[in-house]
């Protein structure tokens, strides 16, 4: 599988909520790094994330590879992200990913976005589900 192919994937399981199409493309032991949910293996966050999205959509923006290293690559997207409340909130985030050894999934992921302007709107959700 391609980098670009790995990445796409990605988004397509995060768009569907395919979460056990989204854990393949992490190693057993990956962990995620979110603003909001703190640190978490992947195969924990998303469990946690699908269980309080009700719809997820990207638009890709940008794709940063690290061709000199080889081990990492940067998704720029926008993210409109329906809450389990129903509540819509829509930002920029990068997601940056520390790739295996073989490259053919990801070891680590650390996302990048600021949020202030939807924390209120999640713990709210978050409460009520």
């Amino acid at each position: 599988m391609t980098l670009d192919d790995l990445c796409h994937r990605y988004l397509d399981a995060l768009n569907t909520g395919d979460l056990e199409g989204v854990r393949a493309l992490f190693t057993s032991d990956a962990e995620i790094v979110s603003p909001l949910y703190g640190v978490r293996p992947a195969h924990d966050f998303y469990a946690e994330l699908f269980a309080d999205t009700s719809r997820s959509e990207t638009t890709l923006l940008n794709v940063f590879d690290s061709s000199a290293e080889g081990r990492s690559v940067a998704l720029h997207f926008r993210y409109v992200w329906t809450l389990a409340s129903g509540k819509v909130v829509a930002f920029e985030c990068v997601d940056v990913f520390e790739l295996a050894e073989d490259r053919q999934r990801f070891a680590r992921m650390t996302i990048i976005y600021d949020t202030a302007p939807l924390r209120a709107d999640f713990e709210a959700s978050r409460k009520q589900a």
